[in-house]
């Protein structure tokens, strides 16, 4: 392979990130995408100390992507006053490095875990997830 094509190369950044989750959010199911409205998506390059403490990880490495908020089977019919809106985490760097390891699109596995992160909002099966993840294009 010509080395000059690798010069200039760098990992996406934060912004780049994003703007993948967003592609990669806009090719999940219509249906899908209707129901998660008001789900926030964010990206962070690591979880905070905290997560990697409370979900007793050994690495921030350990975790692509991460539910938080109340998820649907649990939820009230209305938000009570100061919760937080439903969030999903994709964790930049974690990612990054699975996708080292592995020979699949950066797209590909960002879909993965969104589809897998919003998945718990549901409360969907493993089963439920894996035919959402072929439905997508």
């Amino acid at each position: 392979m010509d080395q000059a094509v690798w010069r200039g190369a760098k990992a996406p950044s934060l912004d780049d990130f994003e703007a993948i989750a967003h592609e990669a959010y806009s090719r999940l199911p219509e249906g899908f995408r209707r129901m998660t409205a008001g789900v926030i998506i964010r990206i962070a390059d690591f979880p905070d100390e905290e997560i990697v403490e409370e979900m007793d990880l050994e690495s921030p490495f350990d975790i692509l992507g991460l539910f938080q908020g109340i998820g649907m089977a649990q939820a009230a019919a209305t938000m009570e006053t100061g919760q937080f809106p439903n969030m999903i985490w994709l964790y930049r760097r974690p990612i990054l490095d699975y996708w080292a390891d592995h020979d699949e699109t950066l797209g590909k596995i960002i879909s993965h875990v969104l589809v897998h992160e919003i998945g718990h909002h549901f409360g969907l099966s493993d089963e439920d997830m894996e035919r959402i993840e072929a439905s997508v294009q």
